[in-house]
Parts: C-alpha cells; sequence; structure tokens
C-alpha cells in the first residue's frame, strides 16, 4: 500500500478580490491546501514567513510592495520555495524580472484552470512552466548572463566538485531547458530520480535554484554538448 502524499501547500496574492477567491477555491477543490491569500505585497510577505507554503501563486502588480520584491524577499529567506508568476502581462522585460527575482515559473492569465492547475503540480517538484513562448525568451536570457564576465577566479578557491556521468547528463539537459518529465523520458529514468541529481548537484555546486544551475551549465557550454 503506497502511503499518501501530503497535499501541496499553496499561497495565493493577488490584489483581485475575486480573481484571487476563485483561484483559491479551485485550487483547493483539486486537493491542494491553501494556506493564506494575500492581496497586497507587504501582507504577502507576512503570511508566507508564517504559513510556508510549498508554492506560491504571485501576482506581479501588487500595491504595497511590487511583485518581483516579493518573490526576491522570500526566495531569499527560504530557497525551497517555489514561485508560479500568474499575471495579466506577457511583457519580455516583466518575465526575465520575474526569472531574476527566483520565480521557477511564469503563466498568463489566460490560462485554462486546468493549465493552472498543473503548472502549479509541475512547479512544486521544481519544473520551470512558461506559457508557451516565454520558455525560449528565458533560456535566451540565461545564454546572455552567462556570456558576460564573471568575477575572476581566486587563485585558492577549490576546484568545482566532481559530478557524476549521470548527473552531468541531467545538467545539460536542464541547460538545454528541458522539462523534469521530458528528462525522465529521455534517459529513462522515474520523475524522481531527475529531481534528486539536480538537488544532489546543486548541493555539490552549492548553488541555490535552477536558474542558477542553468547559468552555470551554459557557462560551461554544456547546452551545446
Amino acid at each position: 500500500m503506497s502511503e499518501q502524499q501530503d497535499p501541496i501547500k499553496v499561497m495565493v496574492v493577488d490584489d483581485h478580490p475575486m480573481w484571487r477567491d476563485a483561484v483559491a477555491r479551485d485550487l483547493s477543490e483539486s486537493g491542494f491546501e491553501v494556506v493564506a491569500t494575500a492581496g497586497d505585497g507587504e501582507q504577502a510577505v507576512r503570511r508566507a514567513l508564517a504559513t510556508g507554503p510549498d508554492v506560491l501563486v504571485l501576482d506581479l502588480n501588487l500595491p504595497a510592495k511590487p511583485g518581483v520584491q516579493v518573490c526576491k524577499e522570500l526566495v531569499g529567506a527560504d530557497p525551497r520555495l517555489r514561485v508560479l508568476v500568474l499575471s495579466a502581462s506577457g511583457e519580455h522585460a516583466d518575465v526575465l524580472e520575474a526569472v531574476k527575482s527566483g520565480a521557477t515559473g511564469y503563466l498568463l492569465k489566460s490560462a485554462s484552470t486546468e493549465e493552472l492547475l498543473d503548472a502549479v503540480r509541475r512547479t512544486a517538484v521544481g519544473d520551470p512552466v512558461f506559457t508557451p513562448g516565454l520558455a525560449g525568451l528565458v533560456l535566451g536570457e540565461y545564454r546572455r548572463l552567462a556570456a558576460e564576465p564573471g568575477p575572476a577566479p581566486d587563485a585558492d578557491e577549490p576546484k568545482a566538485p566532481r559530478l557524476t556521468d549521470r548527473e552531468t547528463e541531467v545538467l545539460r539537459l536542464v541547460a538545454k531547458g528541458l522539462s523534469y518529465k521530458q528528462i525522465a523520458e529521455r534517459l529513462v529514468i522515474s520523475h524522481r530520480t531527475v529531481q534528486n541529481h539536480v538537488q544532489n548537484t546543486l548541493g555539490k555546486l552549492q548553488l541555490h535554484n535552477r536558474v542558477e544551475l542553468v547559468r552555470y551549465a551554459i557557462e560551461r557550454g554544456l547546452d551545446d554538448a
């Protein structure tokens, strides 16, 4: 008998009460545990710190404190938090700013309820979820960032930890923009095994999230391998 998994804890942040309540209701009815909601940025930070959600469904356009600042503060306080931005804006600058502040994914409000529920599930396990067309934009930005000169390495700095062949293989596919599900199918391993490889790699490289991991991989040319 398989043990029952705890429901994914979600918090919904949006300044429009009707929209916020509708999203929270859809999530609750689909088996998610909605631990809190908030209508402005300050309230969002306070309540998220108090309730510890797994996934934050976050609008960017908030009173009191903008969504990107909320994201930056909360991911800084707990790097395990996953943030799915749910925004009316598909502006490239907004998308890139959200990703740089620590968001795992970015979905437009025109998405269907099914797409939102699927996005929250995938965000909870660390998959990057983007409205079609935005994933390529984000990957392009990773490449641009990786092309920028970083600080000169310190002579006393230890060499990068050695990754196993499988960890390197998973990292290469992450850098190419594949989802964990696609990586699992390509390598004929389970979704959980892919997650474990990514977590081990983050730990070895002392990186905090997938954004930093992709940048690390691209800097080393793994996305072209």
